[in-house]
């Protein structure tokens, strides 16, 4: 019972947050938070490539694309008659379109954790500045083959998409990726993808099967890309491969690398900043990327480990942090 009452008190608390954001909360400003749940999965996702295992992907928008035209396709097709088929048979809309989403949202990440499989498995075998290019090479084919395949909208977009996800589904998200990324880095599997990262040759050289835990934590940060990508387009209602490009890559990197390699904290943290920054700047106009590309420069300079290196916040670290600082006064 214990167990089951975190569990029971997370839902519990995203149910209240959901009602009270929806009833007083400005759009604009709710859908930036969503925003910046939505990227927050895809920088702690991201994080179990390139910051627990060491390797260099640049390829986690494809991953996010084919999780979102996955899950939008099954909605279209099969999501919407099976919630119409509940809501017939007196389940309530709310529960009927909610498990149609959870299922949509699954699909969408075994759909791109397939396609991290089948990238990782021969690719995985390759490191550094090769593996980048074969991701690289990735997300771009997954682009063209969205604007070329007419089913799905093509350059046109998919339009019509139910607005289904909201502040729940997405934090609910953003949880599940957390406490699983941050339960993996205390166990002995995340002991040894920090041993790939840290030195892959005296890995394999103490047993550890590195190319089977790359795989595992490709497939990993691929599911949960997909499922960011399923979210995205449940609450927008439209996609377009431009929303997919090189540049979104680029981004999630960057909150990888600015919140610090190896850190989840870090990965949340930068996340929401790099995704308010620009938001904020916008009284500036067309000086708003300009300022924002400076601020990357200037912490990167400062802080080259990360805003928090390979620490991670706790209470614990908090509390000793203030010992520390009352020690020194």
């Amino acid at each position: 019972m214990k167990r089951l009452l975190g569990p029971l008190v997370t839902l519990a608390v995203l149910v209240g947050l959901n009602t009270v954001l929806q009833r007083t909360l400005n759009p604009y400003y709710l859908q930036v938070l969503i925003l910046v749940g939505i990227n927050i999965i895809l920088a702690v996702s991201l994080n179990l490539v390139n910051g627990f295992t060491g390797q260099f992907s640049i390829g986690h928008a494809g991953f996010m694309a084919a999780g979102a035209y996955g899950s939008a396709m099954f909605t279209l097709r099969v999501g919407q008659p099976l919630v119409a088929a509940l809501v017939a048979a007196h389940v309530p809309a709310g529960v009927a379109q909610g498990a149609a989403l959870l299922l949509a949202l699954v699909l969408g990440g075994l759909l791109a954790a397939l396609f991290g499989y089948l990238v990782g498995l021969p690719s995985l075998r390759l490191r550094g500045d090769y593996l980048a290019i074969v991701t690289l090479g990735f997300g771009e084919i997954i682009r063209v083959l969205i604007l070329n395949i007419d089913v799905i909208g093509g350059p046109r977009g998919l339009p019509g998409i139910p607005k289904w996800a909201n502040f729940f589904w997405v934090f609910l998200g953003v949880v599940a990726v957390i406490v699983l990324s941050r339960n993996l880095a205390r166990s002995t599997h995340g002991r040894a993808l920090f041993a790939i990262r840290d030195d892959e040759v005296a890995a394999e050289a103490l047993g550890v099967d590195t190319t089977r835990y790359k795989i595992t934590a490709f497939v990993l940060g691929a599911f949960f890309a997909g499922v960011a990508g399923g979210l995205f387009a449940h609450y927008l209602c439209y996609l377009n491969p431009n929303s997919f490009t090189f540049l979104k890559s680029i981004e999630i990197i960057a909150m990888v690398v600015l919140g610090g390699m190896g850190s989840v904290s870090g990965a949340v943290l930068a996340a929401v900043v790099l995704t308010l920054a620009p938001e904020l700047l916008r009284p500036v106009k067309e000086y708003r990327m300009v300022i924002y590309s400076l601020m990357l420069i200037v912490l990167m300079i400062t802080r080259p480990q990360g805003l928090l290196g390979t620490r991670e916040l706790s209470l614990g670290w908090l509390t000793s942090r203030r010992r520390a600082a009352g020690g020194g006064a």
